[in-house]
């Protein structure tokens, strides 16, 4: 495996971006470094033992920070990495963000933090740009587990999560980031009472990206990208074995477009119930176990 480097910051991790991120990463395990990843500094986060694991965040300022919740978990199973899209989170924005440069970036990212291919899992806006990226770059991965991802079929941003968007990329305040929340989330209060300090450093921190302008111009590239469908004859053409994730309750990525997907293209579909867009947030437990059915279920179907 991949040696990490010995500094006293193994120790007592500090983290890029303020006491909200530290909170949202604290207990993950993790280490963080920035590198030059396609041309543009990257923060990544890394931990764990075992296979690499590959977590890619959605379209969500805050970007990596929000796997904090089952990070360690997975970490006991698998070598896990996590990077800020550039443009997102701690990381420097490139020039643009479209597909092309996605799949640079991605491609280059592999290189340097995986020793061999990956099993990757890729969330929502991102989740899209995966899978284009898998459709000419497949055995650059082991596995692709697409979670709650628009670009798999046909999708129309539902009018009242355009509405939340644009009032939070106008005026991102922590009552417009909770308006949003609920949109994401099948039960935000059931999830405060659970982890309330880390929804609080969530908010806080998201919202405090939101005000950057390259973070607000990055946002945009990825809404107008992902939320393309990815034509079912380029999908059928990803050689790694693919598997979804949704969440039952997802009023993002309606869970009608993953199963549709899932019956046209032939993919394994695992569905969290009580959960919307972010399981792994709202359900940590139940999404670690969906995901490691899926990645079993690929396991299978590449051994055939």
């Amino acid at each position: 495996m991949i040696s990490m480097p010995h500094t006293d910051a193994l120790v007592q991790p500090r983290f890029a971006g303020g006491a909200d991120r530290a909170t949202m990463l604290a207990g993950s395990g993790l280490r963080e470094r920035t590198v030059d990843v396609g041309g543009a500094d990257t923060v990544v986060l890394e931990g764990g033992d075992g296979p690499p694991l590959l977590l890619l965040h959605g379209g969500i300022e805050c970007a990596g920070a929000y796997w904090g919740p089952i990070v360690s978990q997975l970490g006991e199973s698998h070598r896990i990495v996590i990077a800020d899209l550039p443009g997102l989170g701690e990381s420097e924005p490139m020039e643009r963000m479209d597909a092309g440069a996605f799949a640079g970036w991605l491609s280059s990212l592999i290189e340097l933090t995986c020793d061999h291919e990956p099993d990757l899992v890729a969330h929502s806006l991102l989740g899209s740009y995966a899978a284009r990226f898998a459709v000419d770059n497949g055995d650059a991965l082991r596995r692709l587990v697409i979670y709650a991802a628009p670009g798999v079929g046909p999708y129309r941003m539902p009018l009242g999560l355009r509405v939340m968007a644009i009032r939070f990329s106008l005026r991102p305040t922590e009552k417009n980031a909770e308006r949003f929340d609920h949109w994401g989330f099948f039960d935000l209060d059931s999830a405060r009472d659970r982890v309330p300090e880390w929804l609080e450093a969530f908010s806080r921190y998201t919202t405090a990206r939101a005000r950057v302008p390259h973070v607000k111009r990055t946002m945009r590239s990825l809404i107008s990208g992902g939320t393309r469908r990815i034509p079912d004859n380029d999908l059928r053409r990803i050689d790694a074995p693919v598997a979804l994730i949704t969440g039952r309750h997802d009023r993002f990525v309606p869970l009608a477009v993953t199963a549709d997907a899932s019956g046209r293209l032939g993919w394994p579909l695992r569905v969290i119930d009580d959960a919307g867009h972010v399981p792994h947030i709202e359900r940590p437990e139940a999404f670690i176990a969906e995901l490691q059915t899926a990645l079993r279920a690929t396991s299978q179907r590449r051994r055939r």
